[in-house]
């Protein structure tokens, strides 16, 4: 799965994996499929009479629909209710929540990347661009990213590390389990909400809890990576000096 570095205006560098091809065309299918019922029940409903109501129904459902993806990622987060699905969802790539401008753009250019192109071009930039963007995303600055963090609990928590590596903080060893699950939360809710108040809140206990003054050039997220990494490896430690 590729991945994308973005950075945020507080100097975060975040790792997302971004959406991939397949992922979005089930979506888009999905978003499709929620307007087969409508669109057969308005057939029917007009199968006697095509009556002055039954016009109106078509012109509100074809209304629904041309907007639909532009209304559905502007109230919800970036997500159709395809996207919700598929665990995906559209983020700026200075890693918060689109403005209502880049999801305009995003819409307009769906004439070009699916509409015109028959999904065509869509498909081809998704799958030639580095950052899997189609047209829209690359002139809106957006991308298409999983909501699932990188890696889960277990492999933040308890990767292996080097036996040459050295924690940073050794203080990390006072951390329980609780401490570390926080963290963890903590992360992942930044990944999937772009949220960063939680993270300072959360950098700023552990700096008081552990009385850690951070190196110049180390940021809020990098300081709760490097204190997960640090536990791993002490902890770690701990278990193969107990099983010796």
């Amino acid at each position: 799965m590729e991945t994308i570095s973005v950075r945020t205006t507080q100097n975060i560098d975040i790792d997302y994996e971004t959406g991939g091809l397949g992922e979005r065309m089930l979506a888009y299918m999905i978003d499709i499929a929620i307007f087969i019922p409508f669109l057969f029940g308005g057939i029917l409903f007009a199968a006697d009479n095509l009556n002055t109501a039954a016009i109106v129904y078509y012109i509100v459902l074809f209304a629904i629909y041309v907007f639909y993806d532009l209304l559905c990622e502007t109230f919800f987060n970036g997500q159709s209710l395809g996207k919700r699905v598929m665990k995906i969802r559209v983020i700026s790539l200075n890693g918060t929540r689109p403005r209502f401008s880049q999801y305009l753009l995003r819409w307009l250019f769906r004439m070009v990347d699916i509409s015109l192109t028959s999904g065509i071009a869509a498909i081809v930039s998704i799958a030639a661009s580095n950052k899997g963007q189609r047209l829209g995303d690359m002139v809106a600055g957006t991308a298409v990213i999983r909501t699932s963090p990188r890696t889960n609990r277990d492999n933040i928590v308890f990767a292996p590390t080097n036996d040459s590596y050295q924690p940073v903080f050794p203080q990390a060893s006072q951390l329980s389990d609780k401490d570390i699950g926080l963290i963890h939360e903590v992360m992942n809710n930044y990944y999937k909400s772009g949220n960063n108040t939680l993270v300072y809140t959360m950098a700023d206990k552990m700096r008081e809890h552990l009385a850690i003054s951070l190196p110049p050039d180390m940021n809020a997220m990098q300081f709760l990576q490097t204190l997960l990494k640090d536990y791993s490896h002490i902890s770690s430690s701990s278990d193969l000096l107990i099983n010796s």
